[in-house]
This record gives C-alpha cells, structure tokens and sequence, in this order.
C-alpha cells in the first residue's frame, strides 16, 4: 500500500482571501516502511506574507522571490501523489489550499480527493484519544516521536514528522508482535542446551471453562480498545 504524507506552509489562513501555499512537503510510505522518495518544493506567492504565518514557519518574501509558481510543479506534484492516500493532519485547511492553487491554473484535476483518498490523522488522534490535546506536538510527545529539531515549522520537516507520529499510532498490535519476532530472533541465536534422555514427561494443564471465558473476554477488550481489531480472533474466524 501506497501513502503520502502531506504537509504545507502558506501566506496565511483563508485561501478565499487570497493567501496562497508557500512550501509543500511530501514523504512516501510504503507497506508501513518510510521510503527515500519525497517531494518538496518552496513557492513564490506574489504577495506578502502574514506576520503572523513568518512567525510560524519563517519564510520570507525575499527568500521566496526567485522560487517557481505553483503552476510550475504542479504536474510533478500530481504526478507523485496520484493514487496514493494521502495522510494529512488536519486535512481540510491543506486541502482546500492546493484545490484552490488547482482551480486558479484550471487544472484537469480540480481536486485531490478525485486523485487520491484522504487519511486526517487530526479526527484519527480525536477518535484515539479523546479529550485530548492532539495537536502534531502533543502526539510527538505522546509517542516518543522526536521532533527537537521543530524550531520553526516547515513543511518536509513537518511531513517526516507527522510519518512517524503515524506509524506509531497505527502499530497497533504489529508492534507487539514485532517485539515477539526481536525476541525469537535474539533466541535463536543462542545455544539451545541438550535435555536429559532422563527428565520425566512435564505434566501439561489445561485451560478450564473459567479460564477460558476469561481469555475470550480479555480478547474482546483488545478488540474494543484497538482501532484494528483482535488479531486473534480475525485469524480463528478465518481458520
């Protein structure tokens, strides 16, 4: 499966008041692996930027003078996240930015949720942990994601992040199981000792019916709690 991690940095807040994307990033994942192929590119807006959005992400309109307009690396852009679901935090302020950057250049492709689907990883994280702060940094935090190097925000910087921040949020059981294969892995590496020809049978003792009603119930909770099901029962059902 092919993901795109997608962030971006603009002149502003409302793209109908004619703020225009300064910076997007993208990251690709694949079979829940980072790759090496990103896109990245800086914009020239042709306009001044909100102090407060410099204050955000530190861009300038002197650095941005000599940078190509959208119009310029938008087929690249497309090109890359055709297909793709596109993992976004906060999906519907990045989205409405570049499907109005596509509708100023009558692009065939008016909107990106035509080409691609959407994952918003800000309703995932509210849907995780309610009540909870859930802003890119809280999760950072919250799943020992490092982001010191976050001064200022940036789009590529951004999107790399927000990759990781997912991954942990998503392992749901793979990671347990990951631990698992580490552990036969670090097993198999040692020298199995050779049993006594002498040592009596181990007696085997098996489940009772209260055991395993309670095995059946713990397993329902991991099921509830876990957006990706019980691994367990899947497979039983499909034995």
């Amino acid at each position: 499966m092919r993901q795109v991690v997608l962030d971006t940095e603009t002149t502003g807040l409302d793209p109908m008041q004619g703020h225009k994307i300064i910076e997007i990033g993208c990251v690709e994942i694949q079979n829940r692996k980072r790759t090496d192929s990103q896109f990245h590119c800086y914009l020239n807006p042709e306009r001044e930027i909100d102090e407060a959005a410099i204050e955000v992400h530190g861009l300038t309109v002197d650095f941005l003078a000599d940078k190509p307009h959208f119009h310029q690396v938008e087929q690249e852009f497309i090109d890359f996240i055709t297909g793709a679901e596109l993992i976004i935090h906060n999906a519907p302020f990045d989205l409405g930015f570049l499907n109005h950057e596509l509708a100023l250049t009558d692009s065939p492709c008016s909107k990106l949720d035509g080409i691609c689907t959407v994952l918003d990883t800000l309703l995932l994280a509210r849907e995780i942990h309610p009540g909870q702060r859930n802003s890119l940094d809280a999760l950072c935090k919250r799943y020992t994601v490092d982001n010191t190097q976050r001064t200022l925000h940036g789009a590529l910087l951004d999107a790399e992040i927000l990759a990781d921040v997912y991954l942990a949020m998503t392992s749901g059981q793979s990671s347990l199981f990951h631990k698992e294969e580490q552990t036969q892995v670090s097993r198999s590496r040692k020298r199995v000792p050779r049993l006594d020809p002498k040592r009596p049978t181990l007696p085997i003792f098996r489940a009772d019916s209260t055991e395993l009603q309670a095995h059946q119930q713990r397993l329902d909770e991991i099921a509830q709690d876990s957006t990706q099901g019980c691994l367990w029962q899947q497979l039983e059902i499909e034995q």
